[in-house]
Parts: structure tokens; C-alpha cells; sequence
């Protein structure tokens, strides 16, 4: 009986491995589709906006997102260098994901935590950063850190570095309802993403690792240092 039912058992093995693999492609080609339509038409939210606008209602279901979106060369290209340098030095050079910034952050974040700092790294490339803005969520799962991986190469692969920069400026989180570059500027500096200054643009890359905790504790005295940092830093890298 053994040797009967074994073909059996390993077909359906192989029908099951099969169809799962199918499912998995299927799975990221609508990914793909969706990444190649934001190369021409901008998004009207992502996934991390649509999380954080369900979490902010179930407190106040008034609340709304602040977004704008913001042609690229009506951003100020001090925001431009400054998140640069502040969360990714090698965007222009890279493909998409930095696989030693990555074990860096790792080790310098679990030191942190063990000594009960608020101080985090992150070991994300702006289009790793991206990817899970959005498509993604802010969940902490191995599975979702490798689809961001999948996703990081394909949008390296479809869009050019401007265009990245571009969607990235514009949708991320700048503070508990702030995404984007025109939303932080107005909430931050009663200004507008195009004319931001050196100092205005550096103090929102440093807000990025963690913008809720600086939009409710202002400009503490770290974030004054990281900012000033940025502002030398920025004047060493170009933007797209």
C-alpha cells in the first residue's frame, strides 16, 4: 500500500507546490501592474494612509488625512538633498535595496533598545522606504520586509530615480496626519514644499525614522543635532 499511495502523495505534493507558485506569481504581477501605472499617474493615498487614517477614526471618525500632491520641481530641492542624505546617501547609485545598511541599522537599533533609547536607524533605501508606503503597511513581519524587497527591485527596475524621489516626497509620513512633503511644510513652517529652506527641509529628515513621536514632542534636542548634521551633509549629494 505504501508504494501505491506514494505517487499519489507526491503528485498532489506537486499539484499544491504548483498551484501555490502560480498564485505567488499571479500575486506579484498585479504588483508589478500597479507600479508601472504609478510611473505615469500619481497615486491619490497608499497603504500606509489608508492604515493610519483607519487607526486615527476608531478615536475621532472625523479625522482626515492631509495630503497634496506636489509636481517634483516644485519641491524644494533643499528637501530633495536633505532626505538624501539624511535616509539613503547612495540612492543614486544603488538598485534599490543596501543589504550592509540594513545589518547595520539592525545591530544599531537593538543596542538602542537594549538601553532603552528612543534613537532608531533605518536601514531602508528610500525606494525600500517606498515600496512599503505604498503597498505595504507598518507591520514587522519577515514576510512583509521580503515582499518590500520583491517590490523595491521592481520598482528600481520600472521607474527612474526622479520619479522615485518624486512619489516618495509626496507620500510620506510627516506626521499623526501629515504625508507628504506640501502637508509637513504647511504644518511645520506655515510654508510650502517649494520653499522650504536649507534648515526647514533638514528638520523634516530628521523627523522621518519616527515623525508621529517628533509631531507630538516638537523639535527635542536631538533632532536639533540631527538636523544640523543634515544641513552639512546635504551639500555633499546631488538630487535627481
Amino acid at each position: 500500500m505504501m508504494t501505491t499511495r506514494s505517487p499519489s502523495r507526491i503528485k498532489r505534493i506537486t499539484i499544491i507546490l504548483l498551484v501555490s507558485l502560480v498564485l505567488f506569481i499571479c500575486y506579484q504581477f498585479s504588483f508589478l501592474v500597479r507600479i508601472v501605472w504609478f510611473n505615469y499617474y500619481n497615486p491619490q493615498s497608499s497603504a500606509i494612509m489608508r492604515q493610519t487614517l483607519a487607526e486615527l477614526r476608531h478615536q475621532d471618525p472625523d479625522t482626515q488625512i492631509q495630503f497634496e500632491w506636489v509636481k517634483y520641481e516644485h519641491i524644494s530641492d533643499h528637501l530633495k538633498r536633505a532626505v538624501i542624505s539624511s535616509e539613503d546617501a547612495n540612492f543614486l547609485e544603488h538598485q534599490g535595496v543596501e543589504w550592509e545598511a540594513i545589518r547595520n541599522a539592525w545591530e544599531y537599533n537593538k543596542q538602542q533598545a537594549s538601553q532603552g533609547s528612543e534613537r532608531r536607524r533605518g536601514g531602508s533605501t528610500l525606494t525600500q522606504q517606498l515600496a512599503k508606503n505604498l503597498f505595504l503597511s507598518n507591520s514587522r513581519s519577515y514576510t512583509r520586509k521580503g515582499q518590500e524587497l520583491i517590490l523595491s527591485y521592481m520598482i528600481e527596475y520600472s521607474m527612474s530615480k526622479q520619479r522615485i524621489l518624486e512619489l516618495y516626497l509626496n507620500i510620506a509620513q510627516w506626521g499623526q496626519s501629515e504625508f507628504g512633503a506640501q502637508a509637513a511644510a504647511k504644518r511645520y513652517f506655515h510654508s510650502t514644499a517649494q520653499n522650504l529652506t536649507a534648515t526647514q527641509a533638514a528638520r523634516l529628515a530628521a523627523m522621518l525614522p519616527n515623525p508621529i513621536f517628533y509631531d507630538k514632542n516638537g523639535n527635542t534636542p536631538f533632532l536639533q543635532r540631527r538636523t544640523n548634521t543634515i544641513v552639512q551633509r546635504m551639500r555633499q549629494v546631488s538630487a535627481p
